[in-house]
């Protein structure tokens, strides 16, 4: 068995593969590559067993086989080459021999019969995104996840599908964030929770990519298919809490802001909060916000005023200066409103200008009582 790649070509889906593979795998087989040749197609992929990503390139050869090979040595070789076609050369003594244009390199392979096989989705529901759209879903959302093993429910997103829209959740019970396309819609209704390690993936390689992509469901297992890529992974099982009733509805206080100036203003003023409670004080009058925080224990404190649009009562409130500060730095617009109730139930944050006409996003964030 014997085929010739371009290096470059080969590191750039190595990299990308790799992603999939854990530091540490109970099965020694999950640390490698898995090679499949087909003539003048090669075929790689990677598995943890929940995730299993494979993609295709263009090679020379005339053979046919599968082997696997071990991931950190490859990459770690792939990376110090120049771009060069490889000559990758599979011996009878259980070495490949790679022939670059200085030099010759042998390393050890594994069968790839040994390797795990994907089962295909049974009865799979389907659905169609532009690779674009689900990026700004899936960076819009992700980083409000949770990630506690005892609630793997919320370790992951939300993915509603409708007649009406597509819409995406993120919570880890502190801070929520909703994405909504109303020019997305399905057929039939679906639900499922995606965890958040192909999800990451998804993200690392989807921004720019206009092509359309193939999502295949069914209740326990999704299959992403593009520009001859699959990544498969096992859905989160469990029913996802009901979002819908932690949003309060009724928020007469209503404050607009720069969102720029509020972030910066937020990372000065959280750097003298205290460390464990990250606390920071809003007080808001008429049209002045006042940001305050102060760690006792210390006795550092800060204070700063800006400028904003407000209507309703005067109102203090505390939050976690670090939710909110995560939620302005993955907003991309220049103003924000947060809307408010009590100092003890949630406020939401929605961005007001940037974001298209069929896109909604709504995060909200828990208080924290003033001390």
């Amino acid at each position: 068995m014997k085929f010739i790649v371009s290096s470059n070509q080969l590191l750039k889906k190595l990299q990308v593969l790799g992603g999939v593979i854990n530091s540490s795998n109970t099965l020694p087989i999950l640390d490698n590559f898995l090679f499949e040749l087909d003539n003048d197609r090669l075929t790689i992929s990677a598995s943890d067993l929940e995730t299993t990503m494979s993609s295709s390139i263009e090679i020379e050869s005339e053979n046919v086989g599968s082997i696997c090979l071990q991931s950190r040595l490859l990459l770690d070789t792939l990376k110090t080459f120049p771009d060069q076609p490889l000559t990758f050369n599979v011996l009878e003594n259980n070495t490949v021999e790679i022939n670059a244009n200085n030099g010759k390199y042998a390393l050890a392979y594994v069968s790839g019969d040994d390797f795990p096989k994907i089962s295909h989705i049974k009865d799979p529901e389907e659905s169609t995104i532009s690779g674009n759209l689900l990026f700004k879903a899936i960076n819009s959302t992700l980083f409000a996840s949770g990630n506690d093993d005892l609630r793997p429910i919320m370790n992951g997103v939300f993915f509603q599908l409708s007649s009406e829209n597509l819409t995406f959740v993120a919570t880890d019970a502190h801070k929520l964030v909703k994405y909504t396309r109303n020019d997305l819609k399905t057929l039939k209704t679906n639900e499922y929770i995606m965890p958040k390690k192909p999800l990451q993936i998804l993200k690392n390689i989807l921004q720019g990519m206009e092509e359309e992509i193939t999502i295949k469901y069914n209740e326990n297992n999704a299959e992403f298919s593009f520009k001859n890529t699959t990544l498969y992974c096992r859905l989160v099982d469990g029913k996802y809490p009901n979002y819908e009733a932690v949003i309060p509805k009724e928020n007469p206080n209503v404050l607009t802001v720069d969102r720029n100036l509020f972030l910066n203003s937020l990372k000065r003023v959280s750097i003298f909060s205290n460390k464990t409670t990250h606390q920071i004080r809003l007080k808001i009058a008429g049209s002045e916000l006042n940001i305050s925080a102060e760690d006792v224990d210390f006795n550092n404190k800060a204070e700063e005023r800006l400028n904003c649009s407000y209507s309703g009562d005067d109102i203090q409130i505390g939050f976690n200066s670090r939710f909110l500060i995560e939620m302005l730095n993955n907003l991309h617009c220049d103003e924000i409103s947060l809307s408010m109730s009590t100092p003890n139930k949630a406020g939401i944050v929605t961005p007001l200008d940037n974001i298209e006409k069929e896109e909604e996003i709504t995060m909200l964030v828990m208080p924290v009582m003033l001390n």
